[in-house]
């Protein structure tokens, strides 16, 4: 569930239609979320006070964290959402990484209710930042042994995976960005040159320094082609131990497991943007057309009448006598060879047109007899 909410919308709304209801519900509902993101909700008529919650979810690295389960760490942050309400049941229950025991009486009847109800529904983005703040906070670490040097593939969002590379006094963060359309490349390459200008400024001296490339940084050759092979380059964040320090580190893990949300919704609202101008342009030309013609029509209803009466009586003197120029030559031409049948061709085909002339003209007699 790669997005900016970290409680689930869902599972929120079932939570608190549980907790809000005038009696007691019996529930039992499986929850799907993107990401291969399952919930189980169950509550019963006979103890209706008590949730039992089931998450299962994706590791973010599967080769560090699905050998052991959950981590103590990841455990210990579910625990301090709420340790009056929630109650951690081991073992889980078959196919979930987690089950939780949520208390509704602990809860208090004020707005801090909600907002414990809101807490409970971010438990699964708790499970993967946990796994990324427990990687940060040994930044500082010269342990070979947890992979020193070598990268660490993450998955939070699917077919976005992303490298954490950890180096001495620093972990780097490699985003592979690939996109569907052309021009959403163009806009996404723009937006990241200038993420690199504004980082290079003194005011942003302190955050994480920001680098793009066009091809794949050292620190990942040797890692698959498919991840590899990409239409929007690469970026990457350097993350020293100043930015793991406190509260800043919830704020840069969570900063690192929505960046590709942030850069589409960046490039969908440049593209909106850019087709609203250009709308908006293309309204204002057709109207400044419109105007013209109106105003052209007018003055050559005013001034060009005669003028205009004119040209169209030369005109049609000019189409008269190429038309007679033509018809002589045809006559020529019959009473020179007799061909059986052109007649019918000629009065089909070869037709003298009718003009209307404001000057007028007078037709000729011609003697049909002349063989």
């Amino acid at each position: 569930m790669a997005s900016f909410e970290r409680a689930s919308p869902a599972l929120k709304e079932i939570l608190l239609r549980i907790y809000n209801a005038e009696k007691p519900i019996e529930v039992d509902h499986h929850l799907y979320e993107f990401g291969s993101v399952e919930y189980h909700i169950k509550s019963s008529v006979s103890e209706p006070q008590v949730t039992y919650l089931s998450i299962s979810t994706p590791f973010l690295s599967q080769g560090v964290f699905l050998s052991y389960g959950l981590s103590p760490f990841t455990l210990k942050m579910v625990r301090q959402i709420s340790t009056d309400v929630l109650h951690i049941v081991e073992p889980a229950n078959d196919g979930y990484q987690l089950t939780l025991r949520l208390d509704f009486s602990k809860l208090p009847h004020n707005k801090e209710s909600l907002k414990i109800i809101t807490e409970v529904s971010s438990v699964q983005a708790v499970i993967l930042s946990s796994q990324l703040k427990e990687m940060l906070q040994n930044v500082n670490s010269g342990d070979s042994s947890q992979g020193m040097y070598k990268p660490i593939k993450l998955i939070y969002h699917p077919k976005e995976p992303f490298y954490v590379i950890r180096q001495p006094q620093k972990i780097v963060a490699v985003f592979p960005m690939r996109f569907k359309d052309n021009s959403d490349v163009i806009i996404a390459t723009s937006f990241f040159q200038e993420l690199m200008d504004v980082v290079s400024l003194k005011k942003w001296a302190k955050v994480p320094p920001c680098n793009w490339s066009p091809i794949p940084p050292l620190e990942l050759r040797g890692e698959p082609f498919e991840d590899l092979s990409t239409n929007g380059g690469f970026v990457s964040f350097d993350i020293s131990s100043h930015h793991v320090e406190g509260k800043r580190l919830d704020k840069t893990v969570w900063s690192l497991l929505n960046f590709y949300a942030y850069v589409k919704h960046h490039v969908k609202c440049t593209r909106g943007f850019i087709q609203r101008r250009m709308r908006k342009r293309l309204d204002n030309l057709v109207e400044v057309l419109e105007k013209s013609r109106v105003e052209d029509g007018q003055i050559k209803k005013v001034q060009g009448w005669k003028k205009m009466r004119k040209m169209v009586g030369s005109k049609s003197k000019m189409i008269k006598r190429r038309w007679g120029d033509l018809g002589k030559k045809i006559k020529r031409i019959r009473f020179r060879i007799k061909i059986h049948g052109f007649a019918r061709f000629r009065r089909r085909w070869l037709k003298m047109p009718s003009f209307s002339s404001s000057t007028g003209y007078t037709k000729l007699q011609t003697n049909g007899n002349n063989k």
